[in-house]
């Protein structure tokens, strides 16, 4: 009977670490499918950080500056895709695009970048964008 009660309790652990191993939340705040364009957006901060980065700019508005915040993928994920943590520099001019909040804040998940140079960086590849199975 030892045995047996052993075993069970051994199943229920293990079976309670694949459960909270797989949780991510939901990315029902956005307006997932749907990409807005922001132009001439000043990088203020690269958020490098697990489990999502996070990317601050300013835009220039009729009364001065908006400050905005974007989620985007983890660092994992991004240096996949040719992201870096230095990608990103403060002061920099970059174009971008963005699934909006919801709720109408200021900010959203960050869809792709384009740098100085004019090469484009995505966070997710074109296909995956209306997705939203695939995250």
């Amino acid at each position: 009977m030892k045995r047996y009660i052993s075993m069970i309790t051994i199943a229920a652990i293990m079976g309670g670490l694949g459960v909270s191993g797989s949780a991510h939340h939901s990315t029902a705040m956005f307006n997932w499918g749907k990409e807005i364009p922001m132009k001439n957006a000043t990088v203020e901060r690269w958020s490098w950080t697990n489990p999502h980065t996070f990317l601050y700019v300013t835009v220039p508005t009729a009364d001065g500056t908006e400050r905005w915040a974007f989620e985007g993928m983890s660092p994992s994920h991004l240096s996949r895709t040719g992201w870096n943590r230095h990608t990103l520099v403060p002061g920099q001019k970059i174009d971008l695009t963005y699934y909006s909040l919801r709720d109408g804040r200021k900010g959203g998940f960050n869809m792709s970048v384009t740098l100085p140079d004019g090469r484009t960086l995505r966070q997710l590849p074109a296909r995956a964008s209306s997705d939203n199975a695939s995250r």
